[in-house]
């Protein structure tokens, strides 16, 4: 009776460990804790330069936020962050209806003077930077796009690795209404940036010729795919804004 006992104990621990093993093995999914999982933008804004702008970076890596006078007038500021380093930007530039709307955001980073100057059309569209000033990144590229109420725009930073050993910057931009995704590639060591876009479905992003790059699981993706020279390219990422 008493061996049975042993045995039956024994056979508890093994199966509980077991199961804490399986447990201890399921891989968490990725989120983004800092980052709005809801549109910031207000609705009567949508067809409007005021607004929500989301961004990401490269040249260093980062992400930039706009805020177009969304919720109050007097709120005209942004938010870039810098390989982990927040600037918070100002303009003095006003707010007018119907009016392109073009300004320079002014900051310090590192005790220098930093200069980004936003444009966007009076309806809200054609959102670009057109002139930037980042000490120690002469060769900064955006990509942006406007939040809308119904839109939450998704700004990734991520890597590239290819089976001939290049290495560089994927950082993208994934829009919930377009149901597409647009952004910036760079090899390491490069100056020149190349433009990427495509589509997403079911959360799986596909390239522009509909090629399956990566899926996104939760806040970040991770995938293989080849490109027309049958180069295998593997990309990976995480949303931080």
């Amino acid at each position: 009776m008493k061996k049975l006992f042993i045995l039956s104990c024994a056979c508890v621990l093994l199966f509980t460990l077991s199961c804490k093993k399986k447990k201890d093995n399921v891989e968490e999914v990725y989120v983004c804790t800092s980052c709005s999982q809801t549109p910031e933008g207000v609705a009567a804004n949508d067809n409007s330069s005021k607004g929500i702008y989301k961004g990401v970076i490269i040249g260093p890596s980062g992400t930039i936020k706009f805020d177009i006078a969304n919720t109050s007038s007097n709120s005209i500021t942004a938010s870039m962050v810098i390989d982990g380093t927040k600037v918070t930007l100002t303009s003095t530039v006003a707010w007018v209806a119907g009016q392109l709307y073009v300004a320079p955001f002014k900051g310090t980073l590192n005790g220098q003077e930093v200069s980004v100057t936003f444009s966007v059309s009076a309806s809200g569209t054609g959102a670009t930077i057109v002139a930037a000033s980042i000490p120690g990144h002469s060769n900064a590229i955006f990509s942006i796009a406007k939040e809308t109420s119904t839109a939450l725009v998704r700004c990734f930073e991520g890597t590239y690795q290819t089976s001939t050993n290049k290495k560089g910057t994927f950082n993208i931009i994934v829009s919930t209404l377009l149901k597409g995704w647009t952004g910036k590639a760079r090899e390491d060591g490069a100056q020149s940036t190349e433009d990427i876009s495509g589509t997403y479905v079911n959360n799986i992003l596909i390239d522009a010729s509909g090629a399956t790059i990566a899926p996104i699981n939760g806040d970040e993706f991770s995938g293989s795919f080849k490109d027309r020279s049958n180069t295998t390219i593997t990309v990976k990422g995480k949303r931080t804004l």
